[in-house]
């Protein structure tokens, strides 16, 4: 049923005009008769965004830490929502902050507390946040460690019932298994090669059932930013093959740290090519009574997808970056030719197969798709497009990755012509209240925009310290910051770099400390708020990850997170005047500020910042110290 408005209509007043007296009475009566600060940074954003919500605009939200952005945003959008008839859809930064923003003390469980609202929310997380019953019984085959067995106990017996009718619950999220490593998670979880739509398994999977679950909502819909992309790039080829795309049609879109759009487009764009994958896919198939010359165009695919990746190993530019470039040679782009000469010959062959029926239907339907997929890559690899391209590790696998250089044509086909409005929210958008940079890197041309600063008083309540040091002696800094019993976030700027100073770190530093990729993050953060960690390294939580008082009281910058050296980044450099300028200092003093802005979340909040500097670091001082919220000591 659809929910009530929550504030009366009358034929005097429009449904703005309402709104924006709702909000006023909110934010100036009711949250403070309940013990609420009325701050005027929060109240001004919520007004912007009802005035985007009447224009039917994309707004650029820049509030600073302390604003209250979040109640600022869901108060009219869940107005705007049960006015339109549909939900509003809020798109986190990641997987790991969807759950923040539904905790037992978040700001969603205020509202229905101190308003007296009940509020539809429903989580929608990647497909790859969900466990896959095919995959999951694969890995019970060879696995025997205890992680298995834990996931086992933890699939509903309904699951595995016989009657069709029975009522099963839902299951199967990542965050349902905390403890598990993030290594692990990926021999079972959903990945992209799976046939969900003709899955026998289907109607049983905990994937489904949270589909189901989440298309009902009738007020907000969260999910990650990632997430959201992939629905926007597969929303067509879903609805030609009768397919319900991912998400469901939504009244309007909050993009909770949408300074990151572009690098969730850039991914959901993406083509990928696995090494391992597409010769355990054709093992797979090599069934008694399969036809001779379908055997033959198997195996010459493989041992050509082989020669290929050997070729390409060989092409690579050593560096340890986790992208890295290609230097494709002749040899590579022949390789490549003959491998996609080999993908339709082996089509062929599947057409005379499939009638003969001795391949399992999914078996080969999953095969058919994923060549299909693997030619439509190669194609672009071995052209002269602007795409970009890279070889990386993705889940443990070797993975050739092609992206298309521009996305700002996608986003606006896609995403900013669906005629709804799109909140941007951030506490960093623009750099000196230039909004021109990530306008110009998302293709928006038409935007309101509006930036507030922070309502504490900084200098009260943070200092930030300046060390430079080389690599060594930055190890040894951290480790005698930590004896000062601190809880404490480190920050890196990559995987590889937060990996390389763990190695570096004493075994007996590193009992106390967390390090991302462990285990599920949110436990991991979990473990950091209630003190069983003291020290959480990290390369994701440079945004929306919320630490209050004693939670966090110091924040170590390993380093400044400038871009790093790689494909995706130098592609974007080739087409500025000024890559620096342009591109390398605007990504880094944003990152920066949002990584000093996880210290201060509330006004009981105080602590160090620590900001550890190479001598290349220390010689731009003079361009990063201005966006510091202190004068650095």
């Amino acid at each position: 049923m659809r929910p009530s408005l929550p504030f009366e209509l009358s034929r005097e007043k429009s449904f703005f005009d309402s709104l924006g007296d709702w909000i006023g009475d909110i934010f100036y009566d009711v949250l403070p008769e309940k013990g609420f600060e009325c701050r005027d940074e929060q109240i001004f954003m919520s007004y912007q965004i009802e005035k985007a919500l009447k224009e039917n605009n994309v707004l650029f939200a820049e509030a600073g830490v302390g604003t209250g952005k979040t109640l600022a945003y869901l108060l009219p959008a869940i107005a705007y929502a049960r006015y339109k008839g549909k939900p509003a859809l809020i798109a986190c930064a990641d997987e790991t902050l969807i759950d923040q923003l539904v905790k037992d003390e978040g700001d969603i469980a205020k509202i229905e507390k101190y308003l007296g609202l009940k509020i539809d929310v429903r989580l929608a997380k990647s497909r790859d946040q969900y466990l896959c019953l095919k995959r999951f019984e694969e890995a019970e085959l060879y696995e025997d460690d205890e992680w298995i067995d834990e996931i086992a106990f933890n699939i509903p017996e309904e699951v595995f019932a016989e009657s069709s009718a029975v009522q099963i619950p839902l299951y199967g999220a990542r965050s349902d298994y905390p403890q598990i490593s993030d290594e692990n998670w990926n021999k079972v979880n959903y990945n992209s090669i799976m046939q969900c739509s003709t899955c026998e398994k289907r109607n049983r999977c905990g994937q489904t059932l949270h589909r189901t679950h989440y298309r009902k909502a009738t007020d907000l819909i969260i999910c990650s930013q990632d997430f959201l992309m992939e629905h926007l790039a597969t929303k067509e080829s879903r609805k030609r093959e009768g397919q319900l795309t991912l998400l469901p049609d939504v009244s309007l879109i909050v993009l909770d740290e949408g300074h990151l759009l572009e690098y969730a487009a850039q991914k959901a764009m993406t083509n990928k090519v696995q090494n391992y994958t597409i010769v355990k896919l054709l093992d797979q198939l090599m069934v008694d009574g399969i036809r001779e010359s379908t055997l033959y165009a198997m195996e010459k695919l493989q041992d050509d997808h082989e020669l290929f990746f050997d070729q390409l190993r060989e092409d690579i530019v050593p560096s340890d970056e986790d992208r890295k470039t290609i230097q494709k040679s002749e040899k590579l782009l022949a390789l490549g030719k003959q491998l996609i000469d080999d993908v339709e010959k082996l089509l062929e062959e599947f057409v005379f197969e499939s009638e003969m029926y001795v391949i399992p239907e999914y078996e080969l339907n999953i095969v058919e798709e994923f060549l299909e997929e693997y030619e439509a890559a190669l194609k672009i690899f071995i052209s002269k497009s602007e795409a970009v391209d890279w070889l990386e590790d993705t889940d443990g696998e070797e993975t050739l990755v092609i992206m298309p250089r521009l996305i700002t044509e996608v986003l606006e086909e896609k995403l900013f012509s669906n005629n709804i409005p799109i909140i941007f929210s951030s506490a960093t958008l623009s750099v000196n209240k230039d909004f021109s940079y990530i306008a110009s890197s998302l293709g928006v041309k038409k935007y309101q925009h509006f930036s507030v600063p922070s309502p504490f008083d900084y200098d009260e309540v943070m200092k930030i310290y300046l060390h430079e040091l080389n690599e060594d002696e930055k190890v040894k800094k951290v480790e005698e910051l930590l004896k000062q019993n601190k809880k404490t976030l480190v920050l890196f700027k990559s995987r590889q770099s937060m990996l390389n100073f763990k190695n570096k770190l004493p075994i007996m530093s590193r009992l106390t400390v967390g390090f991302e990729g462990d285990r599920e993050l949110t436990s991991i953060i979990q473990d950091f708020q209630n003190g069983t960690i003291k020290t959480l390294c990290s390369y994701h939580l440079w945004e929306g990850v919320d630490l209050p008082e004693e939670a966090l009281t110091q924040v170590v910058i390993y380093e400044l997170p400038f871009p790093p050296k790689d494909p995706l980044f130098d592609a974007k450099r080739k087409f500025v005047e000024k890559p620096f300028e342009e591109v390398d200092l605007p990504f880094m003093l944003l990152r920066l500020q949002q990584g000093i802005g996880r210290l201060i979340r509330t006004s009981k909040d105080y602590g160090d910042v620590h900001i550890l500097l190479n001598q290349e670091d220390n010689a731009i001082q003079s361009r990063f110290v201005e966006v510091l919220p202190v004068k650095p000591q």
